[in-house]
């Protein structure tokens, strides 16, 4: 829906990151009116929606693929534009690719139907059955939290309490005193299915030996649909900027923010190396805990507690290159299992690289090249944050991921080299202050979904977006997470507009109704 643009007291909107989340909420404030400046330290927008140069053309080294559609949809409804304006998607009829190291292959689909059958030709009716019962679980329990947590700015435990006991089942089905990986061993009688769906949990940086057993929903979210985007999933990052500059939004990248400053209580502006930049609101898309450990200054060390950031969730080791691939057939993304997941996530639960990892492949170009033509992939293991020497993790790193491929029959042509691979060390130099933990705070424990950060923080005039903040890690709810704070900085400059106004020592109008933060819920204060 189109809302009027202002045509006075226009508030000075400076947002720190170009990642999804930040881009997204420069989109929505610049169609609203607001003067809106992005700052970036990096060359392009995206965030780690990235790519890196090949001789194949950009790779994608961060995020793959789209889930959770109807967010997009509405972003770009909420703009008066239309997704398939601006890119094609494909959406893919195979979700992914299974194997194991016994040659156990399972693919798993769009058609829920198709999975099941396929689930039942590789493992049998009952694993078809069991299939189905845990899919239905999942779906009841996206239903029933998608409303109360997810698109809600400011979760209610108490709201969420209250659904629960509304459909009591619902406790069944959340397993409240389980890990999603004691729930799954229960679910399903083959072990592969039980792990398979454990893997889901990686997606937001936590282990399924210490995630809760509610996070089975995120299979759900893949079930309802996966699209790739043509071109890249820079695109997408690309195509938001481009819509947010029309509208007068403007960019400044290769800019690093050094900090956020304040006069009476109240944030005034960024400074950085090039200059100071006065706003009315900071809107931070980047790892809360660069606030908390004062890289942005004093000012915004208490905006966010240490609850909000830690523990940290998982990091990575990503490879992005281009080759010409020998071996099994892949799809669009394609993983080769570890033969024991107790291993891998014990080792990554002690800071340690893992030995015996599972491996996900992203081949960008499946079906737009020939199976054996040069094209360009994505490998990634998971992986601890920040450990004490990276250039020491690289050699054992690729010789570990490309011998264990090379066990499932899988080589490339050729090999990359150690320029391809991105450690956690390289994401914590990429986002500061993230200790290379892709996902901001830890998913695990059942309340963790109350405790990261909401768009408000405890400093007047500073909100935040991205993957650290509620609703969490993921490029949907990195984009919900924009639509909270843009609706949180609009929502408080209406209401400072209609208080009575005083002037501050620095000349910055305020109003009695945010001469204090807004309570938060999941901050405690």
């Amino acid at each position: 829906m189109t809302r009027p643009r202002m045509t006075e007291n226009r508030p000075k909107v400076v947002i720190i990151g170009a990642g999804i989340g930040g881009l997204a909420a420069a989109l929505r404030l610049a169609h609203q009116g607001c003067s809106v400046t992005v700052l970036d330290m990096h060359a392009a927008p995206g965030g780690k929606m990235r790519t890196v140069p090949s001789t194949a053309g950009p790779v994608d080294a961060g995020p793959t693929v789209l889930t959770m559609r109807q967010v997009f949809d509405a972003l770009f409804a909420d703009v008066d534009e239309t997704l398939e304006d601006h890119m094609t998607l494909d959406q893919l009829r195979t979700l992914a690719r299974h194997y194991w190291d016994d040659g156990t292959c399972l693919d798993l689909m769009a058609d829920p139907a198709e999975s099941r059958a396929n689930i039942r030709t590789v493992f049998g009716e009952k694993a078809a059955r069991q299939f189905t019962r845990f899919s239905d679980r999942a779906k009841r329990l996206f239903n029933a939290f998608d409303g109360p947590i997810m698109q809600t700015a400011t979760p209610d435990q108490l709201a969420v309490t209250k659904t629960v006991l509304g459909q009591p089942g619902l406790i069944r089905d959340m397993a409240p005193h389980r890990t999603l990986a004691g729930m799954l061993r229960g679910a399903f009688s083959e072990p592969k299915l039980a792990q398979l769906f454990g893997r889901y949990t990686t997606y937001v940086g936590g282990s399924p030996c210490a995630a809760p057993a509610i996070l089975s929903l995120i299979w759900e979210a893949e079930a309802r649909g996966v699209w790739s985007i043509k071109g890249g999933m820079h695109r997408l990052a690309a195509t938001i900027a481009d819509l947010a500059g029309q509208r007068g939004a403007t960019f400044h990248y290769q800019t690093t923010a050094t900090r956020i400053t304040q006069q009476g209580g109240r944030v005034t502006g960024v400074q950085t190396e090039a200059g100071h930049y006065p706003s009315d609101y900071v809107l931070f898309n980047g790892d809360p805990r660069a606030l908390r450990t004062g890289l942005l200054g004093p000012a915004p060390q208490n905006a966010v507690t240490k609850t909000h950031t830690e523990p940290r969730s998982l990091s990575a080791y990503v490879h992005a290159f281009a080759a010409a691939p020998d071996g099994p057939e892949l799809t669009h993304h394609t993983v080769f299992f570890g033969h024991d997941p107790s291993a891998e996530f014990s080792a990554l639960a002690k800071g340690q690289m893992p030995v015996d990892a599972t491996l996900y492949l992203c081949a960008q170009d499946h079906g737009q090249v020939a199976a054996d033509a040069m094209q360009r992939f994505e490998i990634i293991m998971n992986a601890p944050p920040v450990l004490n020497d990276p250039e020491k993790e690289k050699p054992p790193c690729q010789t570990q991921i490309f011998d264990r491929l090379t066990a499932f029959g899988l080589s490339f042509g050729p090999i990359p080299g150690p320029d391809a691979l991105t450690t956690p060390q390289g994401f914590d130099q990429m986002f500061p202050a993230s200790l290379g933990s892709l996902y901001g705070r830890s998913p695990h424990g059942l309340t963790a979904g109350f405790k990261r950060p909401t768009a408000r923080t405890n400093l007047p005039g500073l909100y935040l977006c991205g993957g650290g903040a509620h609703p969490g890690a993921g490029l949907p709810m990195a984009t919900l997470s924009a639509r909270h704070a843009a609706a949180a900085i609009m929502t408080d400059h209406v209401s400072t507009s209609m208080s009575p106004q005083t002037v501050t020592p620095g000349g910055i109008l305020t109003g009695s109704a945010i001469a204090g933060p807004k309570r938060s819920l999941s901050s405690g204060s």
